[in-house]
């Protein structure tokens, strides 16, 4: 996030979007993983990781490598993007700076809207030093009224109120509130000697938690744990760079926190606020703006041209759909699926899992409009949803108030499936509609996070969702299922079967490749298994974004093993399975990382994807993820990273080739989600099985197989070469198979099917296929082998 924060190739107000998202990701870091470490400090732990280290090592070394990357996102502002928004003419000033008469209007608006909203909360021996609440900025005061010992004053920079005040005779000039606060001080600490006036910050513990088995009520444990939190262990603290001894001594000793856990910051301390600035209306300044797209099976929805409530039905019913947000809306799909449920008189039953959804949710109010149409309905809220808690405990009492049945978590684990289930009465009987997902029910998010949702009427997923909702209600999770993966019962066994499997097959000389597209990969037993199957010969791509244990590329360990990580525009949030087990390819997607905490301690959904059209959709994400050279950046064997150079080739950024085909699918009309342009990636993952004979081809396991279909409104894009095979005539043909050097003769006689049908195939230009069939509908068949394509010329003309 930084890095994108600091890259001249990103628009200013972009630039500065990445580093308040730096901010806010290293405040949640600290109050979580920093957090935890102290607590374990703390307790007296001294067990060490897999890697060798304890707790207070661990703790150290993060503190150490924190340090130069705030001090980073600080030089940058301070000596690059400031300076070069302040010529584009957004410029933050400090009072002292403007003009006379502006800086008097400011100090009016001060004593009208923004004193009496303060309270100095003085330390000396008649008051006690004063709370300091988490994550609030506040400014240190050194003070004195004509005695030799100053006195500490905290005043916490009211959250309630604009940070950043603009300058009334510029555009997008702004102020900042801590800096007209301390240019007013006068006014609030009237005849006293300012001595000095020093911004701090504290960041305190998150992981506060109590023992679920002797909680009375979750809701009330949650509260607790809520109360807890705000007084937990100081775990960091943020300081001006010239903040004076004496006022640090006050701060550090009163708040018990280490010399490690303080750092100073020059310029702001705290970026988030600057959001603000990120949504000016400022195109120049930051990237075009995307609009997710309707998906073209189900078209646009808006208050004017909603189609009915069952079309929806009918049109899952005709095929499974795949979403993809933020390239398609979450208002056309997910949303109007819930909203169709809601409303729709043949509908018997509506079930969803909530883990975040948004302060204003239309999915929480469709829940509510289906109860009130007198469906049943049933809602599990995940109470225990980090940082989310307090929303969470409103839509639990919103959604009781209304009559609708609540479950609110489960002891010792937490829901974190994306799940929802429709019961509809339909003429040949009761039809299971299904929604598995792998981001929150949460509209504002799926336009920044990248997800997928599966949209499916299979009856098999449709009764494993029965028995998932079940246990949210009920007393027991079952562990039979037909097709979902579920954690904490079947998913690790399977993903562990699965990974094993792709072993045997590489040792057996058949087909092996695994491609994995998670958040985090740090379970160390996935991570062991994944080393085994490299050992064994498994071509294995790993998409990261986040936290990966394992390291690539480490002889005789790791050496087919490569770990992507992706950060661009959207956060790259869909987790996505891919096992090619010996010709016959497996796909899924769902909630689970490979993380301990996933597959052990939380229930998770991961549904299989069948349908080759969304398979094609799917391989075309893992593909152009693969061959990003602009938002892309590969581990080394020593855990660090590299970004990939585009050098003289064209750029390829995964995110913008997939905004591009979700618009071209929309302009297209009616069919599949994506308009896949086989021009812009090259691979060979596989959509269907192959034949026994190529699965068994251990030499060419990586070639792709014997026959591939190249459709004229989806071509194939198993190969770059293949997609640049040409039909312009037969002539053409010729010259390219002469050239190659690969001109084919008869089979003895004029009966050959090459001969006798020679208008019908071809020799492409290509590194993998050797023939190409042109079928009678249309289409093209593409061949490793001679006899293959023999046997489709004979098959289609003869």
């Amino acid at each position: 996030m930084l890095r994108e924060g600091t890259d001249e190739r990103n628009p200013p107000l972009e630039r500065l979007r990445f580093l308040a998202f730096f901010t806010k990701n290293t405040d949640e870091f600290f109050m979580k993983r920093v957090g935890g470490l102290k607590q374990q400090i703390d307790a007296g732990v001294t067990e060490t990781t897999p890697d060798g280290r304890t707790p207070e090592q661990q703790w150290r070394e993060v503190l150490d490598a924190a340090r130069p990357l705030f001090r980073e996102q600080s030089d940058y502002w301070q000596t690059v993007l400031k300076p070069a928004l302040a010529e584009e003419g957004v410029e933050i000033r400090t009072p002292e700076e403007l003009p006379t008469e502006e800086r008097e209007r400011l100090r009016t608006y001060f004593e009208d809207s923004i004193l009496p909203t303060l309270t100095p909360l003085a330390f000396d021996p008649a008051h006690p030093f004063p709370f300091i609440s988490n994550l609030s900025l506040s400014l240190a005061v050194l003070s004195s009224n004509g005695s030799s010992d100053p006195t500490f004053t905290r005043i916490k920079i009211p959250p309630n109120q604009p940070r950043l005040i603009r300058v009334s005779n510029e555009s997008d000039g702004y102020v900042l509130i801590e800096d007209l606060i301390e240019a007013n001080l006068d006014l609030l600490l009237p005849d006293l000697d300012i001595r000095d006036v020093s911004k701090f910050k504290v960041t305190r513990n998150a992981e506060v938690r109590r023992n679920e088995e002797v909680a009375e009520d979750l809701i009330d444990m949650v509260e607790e744990v809520l109360e807890q939190r705000r007084f937990a262990t100081v775990v960091r603290l943020e300081v001006d760079g010239d903040m004076p001894d004496e006022s640090l001594s006050i701060l550090k000793d009163q708040l018990d926190v280490d010399d490690r856990e303080v750092f100073h910051r020059a310029g702001p301390i705290d970026y988030e606020d600057f959001f603000e600035l990120v949504d000016l209306d400022r195109p120049d300044l930051k990237l075009p703006t995307w609009t997710p797209q309707p998906h073209p099976r189900l078209g646009p929805t808006t208050s004017d041209t909603q189609d009915g409530p069952t079309d929806i039905f009918t049109e899952i019913r005709k095929g499974d759909i795949l979403a993809h947000h933020p390239y398609h809306s979450f208002e056309g799909t997910v949303q109007r699926f819930l909203h169709a449920a809601a409303n729709d008189p043949d509908v018997l039953a509506v079930k969803a899992a909530i883990y975040r959804t948004a302060s204003d949710s239309k999915v929480i109010q469709s829940l509510i409009d289906a109860a009130d149409n007198g469906k049943q309905v049933a809602v599990m809220v995940e109470l225990k949803a980090r940082f989310d808690e307090r929303n969470n405990l409103e839509w639990v009492r919103q959604l009781e108030e209304e009559g609708i049945h609540v479950a609110y978590g489960t002891v010792g684990l937490k829901t974190h499936t994306k799940t929802a289930l429709v019961v509809r009465q339909e003429d040949d009987g009761v039809q299971l509609y299904s929604h598995v997902g792998t981001g929150n029910y949460h509209s504002g998010t799926a336009k920044g996070y990248s997800d997928l949702g599966l949209l499916t009427a299979d009856r098999d997923i449709g009764l494993d969702l029965t028995k998932v909702f079940n246990f949210f209600t009920g007393p027991t999770l079952d562990d039979r299922f037909r097709k979902l993966l579920i954690a904490p019962v079947t998913m690790r066994e399977r993903f562990t079967e699965m990974v094993r499997r792709e072993a045997d097959h590489a040792r057996a000389g058949r087909r092996a490749r695994i491609v994995v597209k998670v958040n985090g990969l740090e379970d160390p037993s996935m991570v062991a298994e994944l080393y085994r199957a490299s050992m064994a010969g498994v071509d294995i791509d790993l998409i990261v974004r986040d936290i990966c244990r394992l390291r690539p590329g480490i002889e005789g360990l790791s050496e087919s093993i490569t770990v992507h990580s992706i950060v661009g525009r959207f956060l790259e949030h869909a987790r996505i399975f891919y096992f090619e087990n010996a010709g016959d390819p497996e796909w899924y997607i769902g909630s689970a990382d490979w993380m301990t905490r996933n597959l052990d301690y939380r229930v998770e959904a991961v549904t299989p994807v069948e349908d080759p059209r969304l398979r094609r959709q799917l391989r075309f994400v893992l593909e152009a993820s693969l061959t990003d050279n602009r938002r892309r950046w590969v581990m080394q064997s020593d855990g660090s990273y590299e970004q990939v150079s585009s050098d003289d080739e064209p750029v390829r950024d995964v995110q913008e080739t997939l905004m591009a085909a979700a618009k071209a699918a929309v302009d297209r009309g009616y069919g599949s989600g994506m308009e896949i342009d086989p021009d812009l990636i090259a691979g060979d993952l596989l959509i269907e099985a192959v034949s026994e004979s190529d699965a068994d081809a251990g030499s060419e396991k990586r070639e792709g197989p014997d026959e591939v279909a190249a459709e004229p409104e989806e071509p194939n894009e198993a190969d770059d070469a293949v997609a640049d095979a040409s039909e312009d005539s037969k002539a053409s043909d010729t010259s390219n198979e002469a050239d190659a050097g690969k001109q084919i003769h008869s089979d003895g006689g004029s009966d050959s099917p090459f001969d006798v049908h020679a208008e019908h195939w071809y020799r492409p230009d290509s590194r993998t296929y050797d023939w190409a069939v042109r079928t009678s509908d249309g289409n093209r068949r593409y061949f490793k082998t001679r006899e293959g394509a023999r046997k489709r010329l004979q098959s289609e003309y003869e």
